[in-house]
């Protein structure tokens, strides 16, 4: 009870005072001063957010990794950060499971990743560069899972997130009278088209994949005023990495096309790449085992197959030797993630502190 009361208390600090990508400094600040307390060392950077602790003792290194930001959206019609993404629940379950270990007898180095930016995409890289996995052999990660993949008590060993990209663009025709259409360059016109090509792209059926307008802005108060401008976005996703990197090199052809098409000029910019999955198996496989002898067997659930990314297999593509899993917690969350009022079980925050000492006790025994 001591160490659910601990861990529900943390829950609360972070929930309450949730920060944005790279501007996570109270964040990092009060976890600096759990792990003073704790009396764990750790490591803070003088340019990044966020920190690497670690106990025990030995050449190898088996590590987890929780993200630390919010996300900046609307609530009850106010901006502001809020942890809608369970990135709160994440700090307090990996901080939960360091409190479970810390005094346990194991034979290699555990490594706590507190990673800042996982919204922006890039936290991870940040992290590496910073020494995150230098003697690493195993990688996990944690996560609650929306309601419709997960109910509350089952924990899958293993989350299969899909792979993303975006871009911004902008249109560059001309203005023209609403009466004579033909002195301008309509930039919706060429919205329209860019919105069509995006339906016309195919791959094979047994692959999974999607394309689509995110943001439309042209025109201005006048409704006589055919709009020469426009800026837009595209959100790609795909289930593997070469299929997402396909669908990039098509979009870009279409528009190029385009620009010809219409004789105008669009500039377009890739940003936020985020790679999907590289599941280990052996990983998964410890996940498995660790939550079968927390929970036992009747609560194993499946590996979670999700249209959603994560920067968490960065960690993987920058070090592909480095056994990975992130494993999924039910928790009854609904409406679901980044929903600016998600709700979630917190009885779940012990669940997964347990099952993620269990995993990372498991190798860390091993001879």
């Amino acid at each position: 009870m001591q160490v659910e009361n601990q861990i529900l208390e943390w829950f609360n600090h972070f929930h309450e005072n949730p920060e944005v990508s790279w501007e996570e400094h109270e964040t990092t600040k009060k976890l600096a001063e759990i792990l003073d307390e704790l009396k764990v060392p750790y490591r803070r950077f003088d340019d990044v957010t966020g920190l690497l602790a670690e106990i025990g003792e030995g050449n190898e290194v088996i590590a987890v990794r929780a993200d630390i930001d919010a996300l900046w959206q609307e609530v009850d019609g106010v901006f502001r950060a809020n942890h809608s993404c369970g990135h709160d629940a994440n700090i307090s379950m990996v901080l939960g499971a360091l409190l479970l270990l810390k005094n346990e007898k194991v034979n290699k180095r555990i490594r706590f990743i507190f990673q800042p930016a996982e919204e922006k995409g890039n936290g991870a890289n940040s992290m590496i560069d910073r020494g995150a996995l230098e003697d690493v052999t195993h990688l996990f990660g944690v996560h609650l899972r929306p309601i419709e993949e997960l109910p509350f008590g089952k924990v899958s060993p293993a989350i299969h997130h899909g792979a993303a990209i975006f871009l911004e663009g902008k249109i560059k025709g001309i203005d023209a009278h609403g009466a004579r259409p033909h002195q301008g360059k309509n930039a919706i016109d060429v919205m329209m088209s860019i919105h069509q090509s995006l339906k016309n792209l195919y791959f094979s059926p047994f692959e999974s994949y999607s394309a689509k307008l995110t943001k439309i802005q042209a025109g201005g108060e006048n409704a006589n005023i055919i709009p020469g401008n426009a800026v837009f976005s595209i959100d790609v996703r795909a289930a593997k990495n070469p299929i997402l990197f396909q669908l990039k090199d098509q979009i870009e052809k279409d528009l190029v096309a385009l620009q010809k098409l219409f004789d105008i000029e669009i500039e377009w910019e890739w940003y936020d790449l985020t790679p999907g999955a590289e599941v280990s198996k052996e990983a998964a496989a410890i996940a498995r085992e660790g939550i079968i002898e927390v929970l036992g067997e009747n609560q194993l659930a499946e590996e979670v197959i999700t249209s959603g990314s994560d920067d968490f297999h960065f960690y993987t593509i920058r070090q592909p030797e480095v056994k990975a899993a992130m494993i999924g917690i039910g928790a009854d969350l609904s409406p679901g993630l980044h929903h600016p009022k998600m709700t979630f079980n917190r009885d779940s925050l012990l669940i997964g502190a347990k099952v993620i000492a269990k995993t990372l006790a498991i190798v860390s025994k091993k001879a």
